[in-house]
């Protein structure tokens, strides 16, 4: 057999979406397992979004919509982009796409070339660095810690500028920490973007899932850098609705070209009948998006709580998305008649063997210290996992 592609050979699957996978075998096996693993809500399409959907499939709205997008979709874009983030685009400056992670790809694709620099922070999301190296780019990773709430600084950020550098990949809210920048914080790293050739891509998905009175700014809104940044966003985290895949970029006109032209050869448009729901969700109100954030904030508070009483783990209090991202490193040494924690990884495996939670090693998000829990899902849920994992840690010595 001919040799496989090298490109590919270094490119690792998604940690979370493998470990997703196993999770729904063991419950098709009748395990009784819990997963604490994807960034998935729990709630239900609003059913106004699911009514939009079936209009448009009872109105024969099912071929092909225009590579980057249906206009009516597009029109729409612009308008939440001007409403709510001083974000001002035409139909030329946005492209749909299959998910804000598609976006992201297409976007890097466009910017990138064999030897760029892309520098994103530590924890990342799992496909930063493999969409990077697809990209045929370098990630340069800048390391925070919880100490500093997750948050990279402005003096770090110039350190890891170089001639090579490209990109700067930024997050806000985080996946996976949870840390959201303040205004204040994100306009001390415009100023040092400000001064260096450097495009920003600011991934934005889970904007609208902020706690304690936090807001959301967009990097983007600073007018030195309306022309650097390209700005992703989608309908997934906010409206519920993962499986519809509908993601969007937003930026400068030569830049989504380049990633229309990519689209077009590869999936061609997004799915017709998903963008009339996101029509619908981002043009009409819904109460039901606020009693999402809300019901994510009580979980969130009771889950760092009890975190927190169990002598050994550290977990930081995240201000948006919907994840915990702990410390459980003081359990590395710790055995039992059958197994050794020795990392992240080792941890979660031995918690899904011998309580049936499903977590996410940190080392999936470059810090092998700690490891990442969604309460995208039930309390009933929450209070069972945390349980299980009280349970699993007495038994170690």
């Amino acid at each position: 057999m001919s040799s496989l592609s090298e490109l590919m050979l270094n490119v690792g699957e998604s940690k979370t979406m493998a470990l997703s996978a196993l999770i729904k075998e063991l419950k098709a096996e009748g395990k009784d397992v819990l997963s604490f693993t994807a960034g998935e809500p729990d709630f239900n399409t609003p059913e106004f979004i699911k009514k939009a959907a079936i209009k448009a499939i009872h109105n024969n709205f099912t071929r092909y919509t225009a590579n980057e997008g249906d206009p009516e979709l597009l029109k729409a874009i612009i308008e939440k982009f001007a409403k709510d983030n001083d974000l001002r685009f035409e139909p030329k400056n946005i492209l749909v796409s299959s998910g804000a992670k598609h976006s992201i790809y297409n976007v890097l694709m466009a910017l990138c070339n064999p030897g760029d620099e892309v520098i994103f922070q530590s924890p990342y999301w799992v496909s930063y660095p493999e969409m990077v190296k697809l990209a045929g780019a370098k990630p340069v990773v800048i390391e925070t810690h919880a100490e500093e709430k997750f948050k990279i600084t402005p003096e770090q950020l110039e350190k890891a500028i170089t001639p090579k550098t490209k990109v700067f990949l930024f997050n806000t809210p985080s996946n996976p920490t949870g840390a959201v920048y303040s205004k204040d914080e994100i306009l001390a790293l415009a100023e040092i973007l400000k001064r260096n050739d450097v495009f920003i891509i600011s991934d934005e998905i889970y904007e609208k899932i902020v706690f304690d009175k936090e807001k959301h700014f967009a990097i983007g809104s600073v007018e030195a850098l309306r022309e650097k940044t390209i700005t992703i966003n989608g309908v997934s985290k906010a409206y519920a609705m993962t499986g519809w895949r509908i993601g969007y970029a937003a930026g400068n006109e030569k830049i989504i070209r380049l990633a229309r032209n990519l689209q077009s050869h590869s999936t061609s448009n997004a799915c017709s009948i998903s963008q009339a729901a996101a029509v619908a969700a981002l043009t009409q109100h819904s109460e039901e998006v606020t009693g999402m954030v809300i019901a994510f904030q009580k979980r969130r508070d009771f889950i760092v709580d009890e975190l927190n009483r169990i002598d050994g783990i550290h977990c930081p209090l995240p201000k948006g998305a919907f994840y915990v991202f702990f410390d459980v490193s003081k359990f590395f040494g710790k055995t039992t008649d059958h197994t050794k924690i020795t990392d992240s990884t080792s941890f979660c495996d031995y918690l899904l063997k011998e309580e049936r939670v499903g977590l996410v090693p940190g080392i999936a998000f470059g810090n092998d210290k700690c490891v990442r829990m969604s309460y995208a899902c039930s309390y009933e849920e929450i209070i069972d996992g945390i349980n299980r994992i009280k349970s699993g840690l007495k038994k170690l010595g």
